[in-house]
């Protein structure tokens, strides 16, 4: 039984409440004999979800099962109970086999899926991906990914104005993958028919797309406007200013606004050289930029720095820094039925947050992963 804290609900906080887990599930009262914790002063919300990521702990997902168990446990440690772990475009066969490591990860639950960020993506906006080993989003090569990945494939980034994008869509539709629009250079009119056609989410809106023009609104006007699309942002001070943030969340409304990592090994690490599939990255200062050319590379970021900055940068409330970190991650995953908030029942994914937003403890499936110290 934890008591005393701020605890976060759907319906609102609640001011000194409490929080029972019984087992690996948020109970309605505490079990017999329960150890009772108190974290009075605290914040009590539940444990993040992070549906764009690709690493950590100078480990990344591309690499070994060793090396993917150590970046999930680098994130879990600053909160992300729930984690999808995001591929970097690659040759296809190293795709395809890694896409069967990582099935075998979320069979045994230690991710909840798999997104592939490429191939199928501009050249004119690849960001950090290799622009030699881009293709067309040709339904049947993105097929191969969804099978390669034995049901766990979650989504799958694309630029749907690329030959064979728009029936792409519909194909990852049909088999109740996620359709991202990012790395695009579509248009205002291209971005809609891709919304029509079934994607649902904007990848880190704003990055490696066009600009948001008057004249030519681009993918970032059509991708706010429709209550259909999640918009991913990127909450870590380089990849947004504060005001193209407040953009988003004006437009979108709070509940259509997911924060994501987009993480790369050197999250929960420190500055130094990586690699982001087969490209160098150099870290400085916490910013990581490509060697050749200098593109943005990913983030360092983890989520609860991401939370720290809504909440006392941006002005965002608690309660809709929650929505964007769990509650609407979860939902876009098809997995609120179980986590993404603190009810009887779900999950007992939390973490706890002192006065200043740090972390203090977390829990997944009622068992610590940072477990609280006594005051």
């Amino acid at each position: 039984m934890l008591t005393g804290a701020n605890v976060v609900l759907p319906t609102g906080t609640v001011r000194g409440g409490q929080v029972a887990v019984d087992g690996t599930r948020i109970a309605d009262a505490a079990p017999a004999g329960a150890e009772v914790v108190d974290v009075t002063g605290h914040w009590l919300v539940p444990g993040f979800v992070d549906i764009h990521n690709h690493g950590g702990g100078g480990a990344s997902f591309s690499g070994t099962a060793e090396q993917i168990l150590t970046a999930i446990r680098t994130h879990r440690e600053h909160g992300t109970t729930t984690l999808v772990a995001s591929t970097v475009t690659d040759e296809m066969d190293l795709l395809v086999r890694q896409a069967g490591l990582l099935s075998e990860l979320a069979e045994q639950g230690e991710i909840a899926g798999i997104h592939f960020e490429g191939p199928f993506i501009s050249p004119c906006r690849k960001g950090a991906h290799s622009e030699a080993l881009l293709r067309h989003p040709e339904p049947a090569e993105v097929r191969k990914l969804i099978d390669a990945a034995r049901g766990h494939a979650r989504m799958l980034t694309l630029a749907a104005e690329l030959p064979g994008g728009i029936d792409s869509v519909r194909l990852l539709a049909e088999h109740g993958v996620i359709a991202a629009i990012g790395h695009t250079d579509a248009t205002y009119e291209q971005t809609v028919e891709a919304i029509e056609a079934g994607a649902t989410v904007a990848t880190h809106l704003f990055n490696a797309m066009p600009a948001l023009g008057h004249r030519t609104p681009g993918p970032v006007a059509a991708l706010l406007e429709d209550e259909r699309v999640t918009v991913e942002l990127i909450n870590d001070g380089t990849h947004l200013h504060p005001a193209a943030l407040e953009l988003a969340f004006h437009h979108a409304g709070a509940d259509r606004v997911a924060f994501i990592t987009d993480a790369m090994d050197a999250a929960g690490s420190g500055d130094g050289r990586y690699l982001l599939g087969p490209l160098e990255v150099e870290v400085s200062e916490g910013v990581a930029r490509l060697v050749e050319g200098g593109s943005i590379a990913g983030s360092t970021l983890t989520l609860d720095r991401a939370f720290k900055r809504a909440v006392t940068v941006d002005g965002l409330s608690v309660e809709d820094t929650v929505k964007a970190l769990s509650a609407n991650p979860a939902r876009l995953l098809g997995l609120s039925d179980r986590v993404g908030s603190l009810e009887p029942g779900k999950d007992a994914d939390l973490v706890l947050l002192d006065a200043d937003f740090a972390v203090k403890g977390v829990m997944r499936r009622g068992a610590w992963v940072v477990a609280p110290q006594p005051a």
